[in-house]
């Protein structure tokens, strides 16, 4: 009979050279009853949403402990790139929505390349060089309280977003949340995407977020906490998955997929160059690329697979906008390519979110109580 336990012990906090201090939540550990091998997960991915997959994995390898640490996005990627350099590993599998951190890491040597039958079949754009992989399908989308927003209110595109804001700026001032993307690498992520679209559209949104005094936070979670509790109405580029699972928990929240684009990302998973146990590393990414590992993602994790499909509609839930994301071409994949080393340069990065800040944070403040 497995067991399985929880313990909780510090995480170290990691310094490089103008990188801040890292941040990890308390290290968790999957115990089981007769442990013959260790796995190590360094993830910025919201441990009761990677639960469900690391005990249906140990119930296929019943003597693996699984040893699990949680950041943010930018976090992560400090204490990945400080165990390269030092020639250590962090851990034995990144994982983070912030696929772009871990292509720079693979670039730049971090990874071990992981060839497999599993990681072969991965569709075009989620497999970068065999060395960091997709294994969800993330739609971003709007997410709102449907308590409090009138049917009529709700936003199906990002410019009826921005209209909304600017016409009920009374209504919704300082009631709109997003990504504060000097703290989030998927957030930074997102709005660099967001302004490739169309710049007359980001422009529009961004300076409506900054009049309207939109509460910037680092993570999705937070939003949608606030969001739950009301303190929020609007979440604007919320990972669609962690907004699915609350409404299934029966949090009176809404989605939509907006119908002029929705930006789609695959959250990455790495072997780390140096890990002590990358076979293990390596075979618990098989079993999330897996049949099985997407299964069991659909039904209790992510719901949102590799297919690109909305949830079904009989679970009677409100995910309204684009009906089929991947044939009504409103999807706009964010690839796990060499096109993501540019999102990182560090003047484009330092001049993105310099004016990120005065279009939206500096100007809320300006707008006043």
């Amino acid at each position: 009979m497995k067991s399985y336990g929880v313990a909780l012990v510090g995480a170290a906090a990691v310094l490089v050279a103008g990188i801040a201090p890292v941040r990890a939540e308390p290290t968790t550990v999957f115990a089981v009853s007769e442990p013959r091998e260790m796995l190590t997960i360094h993830a910025a991915t919201d441990l009761s949403v990677m639960a469900p997959l690391i005990r249906d994995f140990q119930s296929l390898n019943p003597g693996t402990v699984v040893t699990y640490v949680e950041y943010v996005t930018n976090d992560l990627y400090a204490a990945a790139f400080a165990a390269c350099r030092r020639g250590t590993a962090l851990g034995d599998l990144l994982l983070s929505s912030a696929v772009h951190h871990l292509v720079k890491l693979a670039n730049d040597g971090c990874a071990t390349s992981v060839p497999s039958t599993q990681t072969a079949r991965l569709p075009r754009g989620a497999n970068w060089r065999d060395e960091v992989f997709g294994f969800t399908f993330e739609p971003a989308v709007i997410v709102y309280n449907r308590a409090r927003v009138p049917a009529e209110d709700v936003p199906q595109t990002h410019l009826e977003l921005a209209d909304l804001l600017r016409l009920k700026a009374d209504t919704y001032r300082g009631l709109v949340g997003t990504y504060d993307i000097r703290q989030s690498g998927i957030g930074y992520l997102l709005a660099f995407n967001d302004s490739r679209q169309t710049s007359t559209t980001y422009g529009r949104l961004l300076e409506s977020l900054g009049r309207s005094r939109a509460v910037v936070r680092c993570c999705t979670t937070e939003i949608l906490d606030e969001l739950v509790a009301g303190r929020l109405l609007i979440g604007y580029n919320m990972l669609a998955s962690y907004a699915y699972a609350r409404m299934r928990e029966g949090a009176e929240l809404g989605i939509v997929l907006p119908t002029d684009y929705t930006l789609v990302l695959s959250r990455g998973a790495m072997v780390p160059r140096h890990s002590v146990s990358a076979a293990v590393g390596a075979r618990f990414l098989d079993y999330l690329l897996s049949d099985r590992g997407r299964e069991t993602a659909r039904r209790e994790a992510f719901f949102f697979g590799l297919g690109g499909e909305p949830p079904p509609a009989e679970h009677g839930l409100p995910v309204t906008g684009a009906t089929s994301l991947t044939k009504s071409g409103v999807a706009r994949p964010i690839a796990i390519s060499p096109v993501l080393l540019a999102v990182q340069d560090d003047e484009r990065r330092r001049r993105f979110i310099g004016d990120w800040t005065r279009s939206l944070v500096d100007m809320a403040k300006d707008e006043g109580p």
